[in-house]
């Protein structure tokens, strides 16, 4: 039981603050698409419009995220958003776009980058969609030898 409630703390707490990293994105989105039309790739169509359809989507994902009913298929949509994603921010980190106050570089470019798989599993594991790596079979109590 104890398990399970420092399990329930820890998601919502994981979950509050994926709430507000998207949150915080959906809002750049919306207050400067310009700097992201910049790592914007190419082959995008309609760029301008998809950045601010997907700041609403940010706003919108981090709002369901916080809200039971919506919170399984918020956790799918957001994961499925931060792998959309990716090829922004590989063309952000590889033709070194400078987004002010975003550093420039690849100590954190590379880190970034190689985190985007966090995020993925971040949303799915807060909004309850998967249990991996904290989940136990019902009959483990966790102590050796029992």
């Amino acid at each position: 039981m104890r398990s399970d409630l420092g399990n329930s703390r820890t998601r919502a707490v994981m979950r509050y603050v994926l709430a507000a990293f998207f949150m915080a994105a959906g809002v750049a989105h919306l207050w400067v698409p310009d700097k992201l039309l910049a790592i914007t790739p190419s082959w995008v169509p309609f760029a301008a419009q998809i950045i601010l359809i997907t700041g609403v989507c940010e706003i919108a994902g981090a709002i369901a995220l916080v809200t039971k009913p919506l919170r399984w298929w918020a956790g799918i949509a957001l994961a499925l958003y931060a792998l959309c994603v990716w090829p922004a921010n590989i063309k952000h980190a590889i033709d070194g776009v400078d987004l002010s106050p975003i550093p420039n570089s690849w100590l954190y470019h590379g880190p970034r980058l190689a985190l985007q798989p966090v995020i993925i599993w971040w949303a799915l594991y807060c909004a309850g969609v998967i249990d991996w790596p904290w989940r136990r079979d019902k009959g483990d109590s966790g102590q050796a030898g029992e």
